[in-house]
């Protein structure tokens, strides 16, 4: 099925860019914040003291959390966005995730209220995974299904780039507090600044989204297609398994080399190599800054050559590169494990970049939110949420990174499977029901 004319809208797409990208960028700073917090001071403030990793181990069972509640957001928000439209809620999932944020910043630690501390930590966590859930399928289907079909793989990774711009600011944001800041003071009240500036960032983001109409794609099927008493939920499972279980495999290796090359490794240097807590920061903040750069033009290229000749290489890429960025970390040299960052996160843009139109064009428009929500989410909950639970763990047997390096290696095979068992999608026309 090939692309049509694209759908009349009173709202230039560059508008709708815009707004799907702030919201974006300020929903993955609020998540990537936790992680970042979770890998270099929650261990210290909400567990109790243990043996050396034990605190990052727990501190990350609560960043897997956030993970579980990922998918149950996605299908709540899915099945009502399917209902009612896109835009209503984006803007209601920008708000929770804002709420969520900004009261972990004023949460009391372990040493003031004991176990209630992990357990508020852990309800907001929740209460950030429900609301991400929801945030990404409507944010890249509102590009998606706006605009020219034929530079869709563009505009909708441009949402896609509000992950590295969120891992940006929140890295930037930790890095300049840790720099100009005691060791002491970020860890009794420096580390909650992030936290409590994340409401100024929501309020942007909600002024941006309420000033876009509905997605044209929407609106337009909606007035075509008959009242269905089935739920999106349920049409998803019985009429798209297959997509959906190639969206999961996808996301395996894109989703874990992530957080390996951006969260595993700020505890990698801090407890393995014995680093400061800006060495990993920094290297990561430079990272973003290029994977930023490289998730449209990835998008654009997958315009002109498919979305899965471009997958690939990010796929092959990271399980390859896995192994060379352990390699360069391990040298301690601040130059070589920037390198080994910004290489792996370029890579990982070859994935991150055509997947938002890719994963729009499983699925017909009356499921459509349903159905990327359910598939992206789903596998976040055994690629993103786990990862640094299992790298951890990995460290933590093994004592070396090469056992992190094949874990990523064998994601990246599940992914490649995925990806080459299914047909090209890059020419489908997003106006089917």
């Amino acid at each position: 099925m090939t692309a049509t004319e694209p759908v009349r809208t009173r709202t230039p797409i560059v508008r709708v860019v815009g707004a799907s990208l702030v919201g974006t960028t300020v929903e993955w700073y609020d998540f990537f914040l936790y992680g970042v917090a979770a890998s270099v001071v929650f261990g210290d403030l909400f567990f109790p003291k243990g043996e050396e990793l034990t605190g990052t181990l727990l501190s990350f069972a609560t960043f897997a959390v956030g993970f579980f509640a990922r998918p149950i957001g996605g299908v709540v928000f899915g099945h009502f966005g399917d209902r009612l439209g896109r835009k209503n809620l984006l803007v209601l999932s920008l708000l929770m995730m804002g709420i969520a944020t900004f009261a972990i910043g004023l949460l009391p630690t372990y040493a003031q209220v004991g176990a209630l501390a992990p357990i508020l930590l852990t309800v907001l966590r929740l209460v950030q995974g429900f609301a991400l859930g929801g945030e990404w399928g409507g944010a890249v289907l509102i590009v998606s299904e706006h605009g020219d079909p034929a530079r869709r793989g563009f505009w909708a990774s441009w949402p896609q780039a509000g992950a590295p711009a969120g891992q940006l600011i929140a890295n930037g944001v930790l890095a300049g507090l840790a720099a100009f800041q005691s060791d002491a003071a970020f860890d009794s009240w420096g580390w909650r600044i992030p936290f409590l500036l994340s409401a100024v960032l929501v309020l942007v983001g909600l002024w941006v989204r309420l000033r876009i109409e509905e997605s044209p794609v929407f609106k337009e099927a909606r007035a075509k297609q008959q009242p269905s008493d089935k739920l999106p939920l349920m049409e998803v499972l019985t009429k798209y398994p297959r997509e959906v279980l190639t969206a999961m495999g996808a996301r395996m290796a894109e989703n874990v080399s992530y957080y390996i090359f951006t969260i595993v490794i700020a505890t990698y240097a801090k407890e393995h190599l014995g680093m400061g807590k800006s060495f990993a920061l920094n290297a990561v903040l430079i990272g973003a800054a290029v994977h930023f750069c490289a998730i449209p033009l990835w998008g654009a290229l997958s315009d002109r050559i498919g979305r899965k000749p471009v997958y690939l290489v990010g796929a092959f890429g990271v399980g390859i590169w896995a192994f060379v960025f352990v390699s360069l970390v391990d040298t301690k040299n601040f130059a070589l494990a920037t390198l080994a960052v910004t290489v792996g996160l370029v890579l990982h843009g070859a994935m991150y970049g055509p997947q938002a139109s890719f994963f729009t064009e499983l699925f017909g428009t009356r499921v459509r939110y349903s159905g990327v929500s359910v598939g992206y989410q789903l596998a976040s909950i055994i690629a993103g949420g786990l990862a640094p639970f299992i790298a951890v763990a990995l460290l933590k047997a093994y004592d070396s990174g090469y056992a992190i390096a094949v874990y990523v290696a064998v994601c990246a095979a599940i992914s490649v499977i995925a990806v080459t068992s299914y047909s090209e999608t890059h020419r489908r026309d997003l106006t089917r029901v």
